[in-house]
């Protein structure tokens, strides 16, 4: 588990001004960990995860906590965009292993799913109900050296 206090990176809202997202780094472990808020859209989901991409110059981050558990809503229309434009792009620069904690709510499971079997082929995901199980995980994954 981590040691030290992540930093904090951004904190992002909504288009009405609630919480979206929150972005944390954890710079021992090189762990980007995103908490999602509120009722997602495709459109959200998007906007957020391009935000999220800003560091990926400055910042190395083989393993992404992605916590949707404080979130509802169908974001599924997103998926084409996540895997075709965002996934190419996220494995290229490292990315290797994502520790995914589902929402309760059952529309937004629904494209978590979807996300998943998407994802599998090209990085090791696991999904999760405990953030702290999640963490543990990812910190067990460690960063591998280059495949390629």
């Amino acid at each position: 588990m981590p040691t030290s206090p992540p930093t904090q990176l951004l904190s992002l809202t909504d288009a009405h001004g609630s919480p979206l997202a929150e972005y944390f780094y954890y710079p021992e472990q090189r762990i980007l960990y995103v908490r999602w808020h509120g009722h997602l859209t495709g459109a959200e989901v998007i906007r957020g995860v391009q935000q999220g991409a800003q560091w990926r110059e400055q910042l190395d981050y083989p393993r992404i906590l992605n916590d949707k558990s404080d979130t509802s809503g169908d974001w599924s229309d997103a998926l084409p965009w996540l895997q075709y434009e965002w996934l190419p792009q996220a494995v290229k620069a490292g990315v290797q292993a994502m520790a995914y904690l589902f929402s309760p709510d059952r529309e937004n499971q629904f494209a978590s799913h979807e996300f998943i079997a998407a994802l599998r082929p090209h990085i090791t995901i696991e999904q999760f109900d405990d953030p702290a199980a999640a963490m543990k995980w990812l910190v067990q994954q460690g960063p591998r050296q280059d495949q390629g």
